[in-house]
């Protein structure tokens, strides 16, 4: 994350003359810019919020493009400035500077996070080794972007996924100050001013934020998102800030008219940047195609009114808190969403209730417990003394120790990296949730008809009191067409229903096929409410009397589609509609209030209340696929629907038998 644009703490140093120059070599005073921690602290509080739960702040991954522009600003302020003082940049200087800024923390935060993810829940390793290649030579952006991962609606949770804005920084940069030393060699050779420079310079963001507009898939941004080249725009404009405010004009704050706006344009960049967090979901074309530019303007503004002069914006954001805060962010960042995902496994929790509160809040302390042990352990050491002068105290301080000392501490790192070796080398290739999802769909390709064979043992839907209901209604096949057909509302039978479904119903093929011997289930992974409607088109000569549709969990509710659905199917056939849930998908909420206003326009259509039924024991490791108790849960919930539905239209109780679970 942009975070780690800073030198020390939001410290943009005036360079020395080079040895060579006329003038002895000193090194004035370093200026520090005032509010940038304060900004940084609220930037990493709106993404860990996000990761906690993305409905307490659909927005707030937006808080990356907060640090992007920090990042642009500072480290184009740093080339400038040195450029402007020496006539070149220290190239090597500049990237030792930074590896020492992001390294140190980076090789203890991959390898301890990995051996405690084994001990909890193996799934939470699954593509470890192309996530700890990505994480150590910062290319996880395209290794994941390659690999068809989903950061919004990944099936499988990956213990570095928030490594992709770390990645994108540092190419960032590397290549960054080659392409700036070209225009300022530009700048110089033509005699351009900054105001020309700097319109260039935001010029490749704007061209960025154009391909991300561009490439944007609402099925899945991550290739939008994640790109280098589609997620510039802030780095650019806090580049091309930096340019303009380093030079005479200072970014025009000396002039009349900032002066007499100032106070209006900070409250206006407050109120854009909070509504943008709250409001801006990640499910929503507008928040890539206007919302990411939108607060990366609004940022700038806002940094460029903190760093002018003090005043109420500036005394907020020097808090002693926000910045403690700030000055960790690298480490909160890097620790965040591991010990997220580890305590969510270890403590299973359902979003909503206290319980997950209490995790969410045991999560928070102790990643900033791990992140300030970082910073004063790690990254303070290496940053001051550097990698050499941090190696030699640490020979130093193993040579005061004694022999059996020494062999004690070698014996333990040895261990721990045959351990850690073992680890990643017998990682998972996919999930257990992908395995049984895989197991399921070939279980119902085997069926010619796509419907269960499963052999009824007993009646498992209803009270005796309804066979003979149910008799009259096989009878009937449950295949004929609606104008033959006379509507019946008493409960269905096994053989009577008909499921459409994505990896949901996939996954719970075997409790479906428990609860409803002979169920007729066409399902299959990635499916969206238009492939829903292909199916049950296709199937429209042979729908049986009872249709379950459980889709949207790939890429939301399409409440027309649903509708289109709906007129295929009838009203004189039962239809349920299973809501969704998802620990981590803020859309979920307005998902499923768009499917109950449907329900609630049609007599013969009713929910199953997946949402309300799961228990944090009934979800695998994804925080959305049901688990093999959960599956079974999943089914009761569908049953429960339609004994409902039977009730509402028929005016007679269903008694569902209890049938036991595994």
């Amino acid at each position: 994350m942009a975070h780690t644009s800073t030198t020390e703490d939001a410290t943009v140093a005036s360079v020395a003359p080079s040895a060579s120059s006329t003038v002895a070599p000193t090194r004035p005073p370093r200026g520090h810019l005032s509010g940038l921690d304060g900004l940084r602290a609220l930037a990493i509080a709106a993404v860990i919020v996000f990761h906690l739960d993305p409905d307490w702040l659909p927005g707030g991954f937006l808080g990356v493009d907060i640090f992007f522009v920090i990042s642009g600003f500072l480290i184009t302020t740093l080339l400038v400035r040195e450029h402007r003082s020496t006539g070149r940049v220290d190239l090597i200087g500049f990237w030792t500077r930074r590896a020492r800024r992001l390294l140190p923390a980076l090789v203890i935060v991959v390898p301890v996070a990995i051996l405690i993810a084994r001990t909890v829940e193996t799934d939470l390793l699954v593509g470890i080794r192309r996530q700890a290649v990505g994480a150590l030579t910062f290319s996880t952006n395209w290794l994941e972007i390659v690999h068809g991962s989903n950061y919004f609606a990944a099936t499988s949770p990956q213990l570095f996924m928030n490594f992709w804005s770390l990645a994108v920084e540092e190419q960032f940069y590397l290549f960054w100050p080659l392409v700036a030393l070209a225009l300022l060699a530009v700048h110089r050779r033509f005699a351009l001013t900054e105001e020309v420079l700097a319109g260039l310079v935001l010029g490749i963001g704007v061209a960025s934020a154009v391909l991300m507009a561009v490439t944007y898939d609402p099925a899945n941004a991550t290739r939008a998102y994640y790109g280098t080249d589609t997620h510039l725009f802030g780095l650019m404009l806090g580049a091309a800030l930096a340019i303009v405010w380093t030079g005479p004009a200072r970014a025009w704050t000396t002039t009349p008219l900032w002066r007499e706006r100032r106070t209006w344009l900070v409250a206006g960049c407050v109120v854009t940047i909070a509504a943008l967090l709250l409001l801006a979901g990640e499910g929503s074309a507008w928040t890539f195609r206007l919302g990411i530019p939108l607060i990366s303007v609004a940022t700038a503004l806002l940094m460029l009114a903190a760093i002018e002069r003090p005043g109420p914006l500036r005394s907020v954001l020097d808090l002693a808190p926000l910045v403690w805060i700030g000055k960790r962010s690298y480490g909160i960042y890097l620790w965040h969403w591991p010990v997220i995902l580890i305590i969510g496994q270890d403590i299973p929790t359902n979003a909503g209730t206290d319980e997950f509160i209490w995790t969410r809040i045991w999560a928070v302390l102790v990643t900033l417990a791990l992140s300030d042990l970082s910073f004063r352990f790690v990254e303070t050491p290496v940053r001051r003394l550097g990698f050499r002068g941090s190696l030699r105290h640490i020979v130093t301080s193993l040579g005061s120790l004694s022999l059996g000392g020494r062999r004690a501490i070698t014996a333990v790192v040895v261990a721990v990296a045959a351990v850690l070796a073992f680890v990643v080398v017998t990682a998972p290739d996919i999930s257990r949730t992908q395995q049984m999802i895989e197991d399921n769909q070939a279980r119902i390709e085997q069926q010619p008809d796509g419907s269960s064979d499963a052999t009824p043992a007993a009646d498992a839907s209803a009270s005796p009191s309804q066979s003979a209901g149910e008799d009259d209604a096989k009878e009937q096949d449950g295949t004929l067409g609606s104008a033959d057909r006379k509507a019946d509302f008493t409960m269905p039978a096994g053989d009577e229903i008909q499921i459409f479904g994505d990896s949901m119903v996939v996954g719970a093929v075997p409790a479906l096929e428990y609860y409803f011997p002979g169920v007729r289930i066409d399902a299959k992974s990635n499916r969206r409410w238009s492939d829903g409607l292909s199916a049950v088109t296709a199937a429209q000569d042979s729908l049986r009397r009872a249709v379950v549709l459980a889709f949207g969990t790939n890429a939301g509710t399409d409440p027309e589609t649903v509708e289109k659905i709906l007129d295929e199917i009838g009203d004189d056939r039962m239809v349920v509609l299973v809501n969704l849930h998802a620990d981590r998908l803020s859309r979920i909420d307005g998902d499923n209030a768009d499917l109950a206003e449907i329900a609630d326009e049609h007599p013969n259509v009713t929910i199953a209340d997946w949402d309300s039924a799961v228990a944090a024991e009934d979800l695998q490791a994804d925080g959305i696929h049901p688990s093999l108790g959960g599956a079974h849960s999943y089914a009761a919930t569908i049953r429960q629907a339609l004994a409902d539905l039977s009730e509402q239209h028929t005016g007679k109780a269903v008694t569902l038998k209890e049938l036991p679970r595994p």
